[in-house]
């Protein structure tokens, strides 16, 4: 599949369109219908092709982006390509993947969440959060736990809904793996009940931090059987 064009690849997604697919995936504002499986199934088939990724985001269309996102080489942006790609990223979907998928394994990570964390535009703030999340699970060295806790006591009620939910993750992440700071997460959590009333299918675990943090820290130390 290398050498395929922007052109041949807008092609088949557009054949990939699926109506009912795009009904459910805006009411999550991802404005696309391609079913995920056969977009990493097509990735998947094209490998990794960074020219023809740059091409896709260009378009600005939301499923080429994503596909863009599964073909790219996530080492080979600079600092400055990430911070355009993450405001151009309008939709939960693209920026989730973004953030996941590419700017965790650029060398420019650390410095983006730092830079992201306090920008005014919320979206590319809760970049930022889901950035230090990922440092407060795998490498909190350097982090200052407690300054964080007190930024999310202050200022997660009132956050718009994308920053809001991403500072409630790190709330919960702090509380899970930092057993030092536990009892503070799960006092803020109650006392701010930010998404304490999510509604949560069976089997799945409530977003709301005193809830998220009990449930995981059961099951990281589930004791006698």
């Amino acid at each position: 599949m290398t050498g395929t064009t922007t052109a041949e690849v807008l092609a088949e997604l557009a054949e990939l369109e699926d109506p009912r697919a795009r009904q459910v995936n805006e009411k999550h504002g991802d404005d696309h219908g391609v079913n995920l499986g056969k977009l990493r199934a097509l990735a998947k088939r094209l490998k990794t092709q960074q020219e023809l990724a740059l091409e896709l985001w260009e378009t600005g269309d939301t499923a080429a982006k994503l596909l863009a996102l599964l073909i790219c080489r996530p080492k080979a942006f600079g600092r400055d390509d990430l911070d355009r790609m993450v405001r151009e990223a309008r939709t939960p979907k693209v920026h989730d993947w973004l953030v996941n998928y590419v700017v965790k394994k650029n060398p420019h990570a650390e410095e983006l969440r730092v830079a992201w964390s306090a920008d005014p535009d919320p979206v590319v703030a809760s970049a930022g959060w889901a950035l230090t999340t990922e440092r407060v699970a795998k490498k909190p060295e350097g982090l200052d736990l407690a300054g964080l806790l007190d930024v999310i006591e202050a200022e997660m009620k009132t956050a718009p809904d994308r920053l809001q939910w991403a500072m409630n993750h790190c709330l919960a992440q702090i509380g899970i793996e930092h057993a030092a700071h536990r009892a503070r997460a799960i006092d803020i959590g109650e006392r701010l009940e930010v998404l304490k009333d999510y509604p949560t299918p069976p089997n799945c675990t409530s977003p709301f931090a005193p809830v998220w943090i009990a449930e995981m820290v059961r099951r990281q130390d589930p004791g006698p059987h």
